[in-house]
Formats: structure tokens, C-alpha cells, sequence
């Protein structure tokens, strides 16, 4: 009898579950704090693909086909849906996070993970402008450039644009200097930073920044500068 009345007890709690209606979606955002899709934004792709969300019956919903949905957003790096107990759709939402900004015949972000990311009419990221010749569909050496950048305090403070040529020549413009930096290929990219700190430092201290118009890291151990 005891066993029974569990079973009964179950069926009846997993029934009534399933029966529950569902409310409208809470959107939470995890990691980075600037929004640039809106909590309207993804109530409208949830909406959207599943054509209306409120007061439907949980059993109904398939959460699976609900994150593609999301995940499809190039705004939207990962996202996990589930509906709580009291029948109210969870949605949490991972941005992307960009580390770069196209600006050339069209606009977009590189994101962290090198791949495209439109602009936002929400928010503007403060990251370093790329220039020059830029295919959409080869990113690979200014996605290097930029996460270097991007995990270098020194780089991250004083880069504001990276400029490619038409032969994959990388160059730099600094915040507040007037010569350009070549970076030339992302070969040897560590060790051409950290010849352009040391250059950096020696001549910060000494007070001679605006004499040079560029400063060359291509070669082995040296720096390489043309003064004005």
C-alpha cells in the first residue's frame, strides 16, 4: 500500500508538473558586464522560435532547440535554458566578447574566439580599431595581433589601431606617439613586444617618443628606427 501510494503520488506530482503553464522568460547574463543584446532581444528569439512562450504547458517545450536558437545570435556565445519548478523559463546568456573593430568599407567586432561579431546599437566596445586590407573570412593574423593585445597590459593601454597591409604586414599606431610600429608578419610576436616595451621605456624616460616616425620590429634582437 505504502509503495502505492508513492507511485500514485509521483505519477500525480509528474502529471501536474508537466501541466504546469509556463511564464514569461527571466534572462540572466553571465560574464561580461556591458550589454550589447537586451533582455528584449532574447525574449524575441525565444518568442520567435517557439511562437510565444507564456501560458503554455511545460511538457510542450523542447529547451534543447531553444539554446540553438539563441546560440545562433552572433551575438551570443553560449546560452543554457530550463524551466524552474514554479513553471518560470530560465534563459542564461554568455556574450561574446570583442577584442577588435573592423573599420573599413563595413563594421563588425572580431570576438575572442576570432570569429565575426556585428557591431551593437546597445553598447560600444573600446577596443582597438583595425584598418587597411581585411577579408571578412581570413582573420587569423589580426585575431593574433588583437588576443595578444588583449592579454597584455601594455599593449592593452597604448594600441589604438592595427593596421594591415596588402601584403599581411601588420603595423600599429600607438596611443599618444606619432611614429607607426611595424610589426611585419605575427612570427617572433612575443619578442617583438617585448622589444617595443624596452624601446618604449628607454625613450619614455629619456624623453625622445616624438623623435622617431617608425619604429621597425621585424629583425632578430633589434629595434629599427627612422627618426623625423
Amino acid at each position: 500500500m505504502l509503495l502505492g501510494l508513492v507511485i500514485f503520488l509521483f505519477a500525480f506530482s509528474s502529471a501536474r508538473n508537466s501541466a504546469r503553464l509556463v511564464s514569461s522568460p527571466q534572462i540572466k547574463f553571465v560574464g561580461e558586464n556591458n550589454l550589447f543584446i537586451t533582455n528584449e532581444n532574447v525574449s524575441k528569439l525565444l518568442i520567435q522560435n517557439f511562437k510565444g512562450l507564456e501560458n503554455i504547458p511545460k511538457e510542450t517545450l523542447v529547451l534543447n532547440e531553444l539554446e540553438i536558437a539563441l546560440k545562433s545570435s552572433p551575438m551570443i556565445k553560449k546560452a543554457e535554458v530550463y524551466v524552474a519548478v514554479n513553471g518560470t523559463l530560465n534563459a542564461e546568456i554568455e556574450q561574446k566578447t570583442p577584442i577588435a573593430r573592423v573599420s573599413t568599407n563595413v563594421s563588425y567586432y572580431i570576438d575572442d574566439d576570432g570569429l565575426y561579431m556585428p557591431l551593437s546599437s546597445n553598447f560600444s566596445a573600446r577596443v582597438p580599431l583595425v584598418t587597411g586590407f581585411v577579408e571578412k573570412n581570413n582573420l587569423k593574423n589580426i585575431y593574433i595581433v588583437a588576443s595578444k593585445i588583449n592579454n597584455d597590459e601594455f599593449l592593452k593601454k597604448h594600441v589604438v589601431e592595427i593596421h594591415q597591409g596588402m601584403d599581411k604586414f601588420i603595423y600599429l599606431k600607438l596611443r599618444h606617439c606619432q611614429f607607426l610600429v611595424q610589426l611585419g608578419d605575427v612570427s617572433s610576436i612575443d619578442k617583438k613586444v617585448n622589444n617595443l616595451k624596452a624601446f618604449y621605456q628607454k625613450n619614455l624616460k629619456e624623453k625622445t617618443l616624438d623623435s622617431y616616425s617608425k619604429v621597425n620590429l621585424q629583425f632578430d634582437n633589434q629595434v629599427v628606427c627612422t627618426k623625423i
